[in-house]
């Protein structure tokens, strides 16, 4: 048995462009070649090929996380059939239904040291092009093994951070003054999400720190797109009502679910885009510290643009078109953004402010009443809330844009939270609570609303939806 036999035995060389050389080694093979390669390999999961020459051919591994930057990081590494030496400077599309179909592209290539080679261990000092460094690899378990770096991250690296909590806009009533100081985008009708990439791996939070990565599986794509770089983007999950706009209606569905089987059929229904709008850290480097200006050209630079997430355009200057521009197209506002500001994690700060075209407010739910008539029991308005210097504010009743399926939703995650007394540390009128069930104070929702009434009420509110990603201490009135 020859050391390519595995190889061979996978492969038609009529059926795929991968090199296959003949039962006998290549002429000019180096029994003690130095050569290594790394290929990144879109195949039906991303993963990087690690290749090194020893013997006359190739030995392998495929690392799903490529090889790691940080000393204390061990990344897997499954050890493959050798491949021929010639696979080295293979790059090319592997056909459909062919072993390891996908897209093969050369990532890096150059020599190695080795200082240890064994059945179970071997080292080696990598000099290429993007790596240049020692690493180790063991073998675990049979063919799985690990690899690290045996040595500090290059001057300058920074590891990807495990948490970065979203920058949030100052509500303001009218745009800046000072208008060619301020970048202008849409304010999309979504949900936030930081993202946070590694390895060709896609990590979503909510602004509450919440991982919701199964609850977006489309977003899984962007991984791949920006394959080896690490990256913390900053963005709005949006789903599209049927003219193209964000609906925060139609995501609904999508923001309260994780079970697969559920998360697949509504992916297929109600699929979602990521709106990309910051970059907190690129490749081993914060950009908390940079101006917006130049964050957001690193982030253009990425040209970051797919089935299923986009980056949407920002203007300098000109808030008055943009503004108008929103409102043509049925979206909720804009955000304006210092071009001089940096980026303050967890902060509401003034360099960014928002501007709505319609007035919408976040409110804590204290209870609800049940209705009259046909629908006699069934949940017929929510009883509303926002902070205030002295606790929860009460600020009105909601029955409009509640449909049937989203009343039975709230009655039910109402009732494990009934309590006997009111929430509310300011009265509620006798004739608006009357035969109420109080509830603990925990969910977040959103209405759209006219005007608020001198006594501090919400004039003619609709229901927009739950707001998972936000908590009951952050909603104060907005302007």
């Amino acid at each position: 048995m020859t050391p390519l036999d595995r190889y061979r035995a996978k492969r038609d060389p009529q059926r795929t462009p991968e090199p296959v050389p003949p039962d006998e080694p290549p002429a000019g093979a180096r029994p003690n070649g130095s050569s290594f390669v790394i290929q990144e390999h879109h195949a039906r999961s991303l993963h990087w090929d690690f290749r090194l020459e020893r013997d006359g051919v190739l030995v392998s591994w495929a690392v799903p996380k490529g090889l790691p930057i940080d000393r204390g990081v061990n990344h897997l590494a499954v050890q493959v059939e050798d491949h021929p030496l010639e696979y080295g400077s293979f790059a090319g599309r592997i056909p459909d239904h062919e072993y390891g179909a996908g897209t093969v592209t050369i990532w890096d290539s150059g020599t190695y040291e080795c200082t240890r080679w064994s059945d179970d261990e071997v080292k080696v000092w990598l000099h290429g092009t993007r790596v240049e460094g020692r690493y180790g690899l063991f073998r675990t378990n049979g063919d799985n093994w690990m690899i690290h770096r045996t040595e500090p991250a290059p001057a300058g690296w920074e590891r990807l951070p495990d948490l970065v909590r979203p920058m949030l806009a100052t509500p303001a009533g009218e745009l800046p003054g000072d208008d060619a100081a301020w970048a202008y985008e849409f304010k999309w009708d979504g949900v936030r999400a930081v993202l946070y990439v590694e390895g060709g791996r896609v990590r979503a939070l909510s602004r509450t720190d919440r991982d919701v990565t199964a609850s977006y599986p489309e977003l899984r794509g962007l991984g791949e797109a920006l394959g080896s770089l690490q990256a913390v983007l900053d963005g709005e999950i949006v789903a599209l009502d049927q003219s193209g706009r964000p609906s925060f209606e139609a995501l609904q569905p999508r923001m309260n679910t994780a079970a697969p089987s559920r998360v697949r059929r509504l992916a297929e229904a109600i699929p979602v885009t990521y709106m990309i709008f910051d970059l907190m850290h690129l490749d081993g480097h914060s950009a908390l510290e940079i101006p917006y200006s130049e964050r957001r050209r690193l982030l253009e630079d990425l040209e970051l643009a797919g089935p299923h997430w986009a980056t949407p355009p920002s203007e300098s200057g000109g808030g008055e078109v943009v503004l108008r521009a929103a409102s043509d197209a049925g979206l909720e506002g804009v955000v304006a953004k210092r071009l001089d500001s940096i980026y303050r994690p967890g902060r509401r700060d003034p360099s960014w402010v928002k501007v709505k075209n319609f007035r919408t407010q976040s409110v804590v739910i204290g209870g609800w009443a049940t209705s009259q008539g046909h629908l006699e029991g069934a949940l017929g308005a929510l009883l509303l809330g926002v902070r205030g210097p002295a606790g929860l504010s009460y600020v009105g009743r909601v029955g409009s844009g509640l449909g049937d399926s989203e009343r039975s939703v709230l009655r039910q995650r109402l009732s494990v939270l009934e309590r006997d007394t009111s929430p509310f540390k300011s009265a509620v009128p006798r004739s608006e609570s009357a035969g109420v069930h109080w509830a603990e104070p925990e969910l977040v929702g959103e209405v759209r609303f006219t005007e608020w009434t001198k006594s501090g009420r919400l004039r003619q509110p609709s229901w927009r939806g739950l707001r998972p990603d936000q908590g009951p201490e952050e909603v104060v009135v907005e302007p």
